[in-house]
């Protein structure tokens, strides 16, 4: 492959949000990297504290894993201007890779930052949930209100992940004393997004990822578990995974709730990428929810992208490494674990990413393993 003789280094990119990993998710895309780098035959240059490796490079032959999505700024300083030159992506404004893109604004003329997509609102209508993006204090208790009228809602910080930053409300005075909680520069910066909550959520995780001229798609499930300090967290993702992209996916047998996960997703990322031309991707996750909503009907949605190396992609790279060594292989099931307070419980089996006592979560092991 063209793409894999051409890569001579894979190094991870720490950017100007590096500060949102703690050492286990260095950790864990250093390992990334490191497969990566085995997969193509390339050398594996461990990330310094600017970002580099031994010293400052940029241009062809460098694989990137950057810790979040790349602006095109920043893409450009490193030389990448083509997917198959990082494990993650590149979007053409800050905002665009945040969650704030999975809903329209309450009013055409409602406060949004320059280069908006106006008309994908309507393209996503029936692919997400009921809910808002908003800019200001006044637009959230607006469309907050609106939305109550149908039952409890979930306003979403656009920067948290794996589930944090979100506070559920049902009433008009739970909304607005949630809403001056947010300082008003956040709000205005970043936005918020306001949606209907759902009620016995099952998350399905739906993707592809493209490397080196191979593409391989996949539907799984996320787990939760209970960190050190006893507070819900990501516990890992099993995926079912394939050879090609959407289409491979939508080809097997899938239960019918799981059909509509697959087809929602793929034409959430249909119209996320036609609507803003720059952007590009070689990991392309996205999570949706099952549940059901205040009226105790069943809904399906996508709740958010993810455009950069995450939770389930040690489960990705064991696809893309067992179909190299099985080029007649068609599918896999795999898995990523999180196991909090034990630093020896991966399987002897099992590729491990990280075992240690990180400074912040405390003791914790991370692997993938084939099931």
């Amino acid at each position: 492959m063209e793409e894999m003789r051409s890569i001579h280094s894979v190094m991870p990119y720490s950017g100007a949000s590096s500060a949102m990993g703690n050492s286990h998710d260095h950790a864990t895309r250093s390992e990334l990297g490191r497969r990566i780098a085995r997969l193509c035959n390339a050398e594996f240059l461990e990330a310094g504290r600017n970002g580099f490796g031994g010293a400052a490079a940029t241009g062809a032959g460098l694989f990137w894993i950057p810790n979040d999505v790349l602006t095109r700024e920043e893409a450009a300083e490193l030389g990448i201007s083509r997917a198959d030159q990082l494990f993650g992506g590149v979007v053409p404004r800050p905002f665009v890779g945040t969650k704030i893109v999975s809903h329209g604004l309450l009013a055409d003329n409602a406060a949004a930052p320059p280069g908006w997509a106006h008309g994908l609102a309507a393209r996503l209508a029936d692919a997400v949930l009921r809910g808002f993006s908003v800019f200001s204090a006044a637009d959230a208790r607006a469309a907050g209100r609106l939305l109550l009228a149908h039952g409890p809602i979930r306003l979403k910080d656009v920067k948290g992940t794996a589930g944090k930053g979100q506070t559920v409300v049902a009433t008009g005075a739970e909304l607005d004393r949630a809403i001056a909680d947010i300082p008003p520069p956040d709000l205005a910066g970043h936005g918020l997004v306001i949606e209907q909550n759902l009620e016995d959520v099952v998350t399905y995780s739906v993707g592809t990822v493209s490397l080196f001229g191979q593409t391989i798609a996949y539907w799984g499930t996320q787990r939760l578990t209970l960190d050190n300090h006893g507070e819900v967290a990501y516990g890992g993702s099993q995926l079912h995974c394939v050879r090609g992209g959407f289409a491979a996916l939508k080809r097997q047998l899938l239960a019918p709730e799981l059909a509509e996960a697959v087809d929602k997703a793929a034409r959430y990322d249909r119209a996320l990428f036609d609507a803003y031309p720059g952007l590009f991707a070689s990991r392309r996750n996205y999570d949706v929810a099952l549940g059901r909503d205040g009226q105790g009907r069943q809904r399906i949605g996508v709740l958010e992208q993810s455009w950069r190396a995450g939770g389930a992609s040690g489960a990705e790279m064991l696809a893309f490494e067992a179909f190299a060594a099985q080029p007649d292989r068609a599918a896999i099931t795999c898995a990523t674990v999180e196991v909090y307070g034990d630093v020896d419980a991966a399987p002897p089996e099992a590729a491990l990413y990280y075992s240690g006592v990180d400074p912040v979560v405390g003791p914790l092991s991370k692997y993938a393993v084939e099931l």
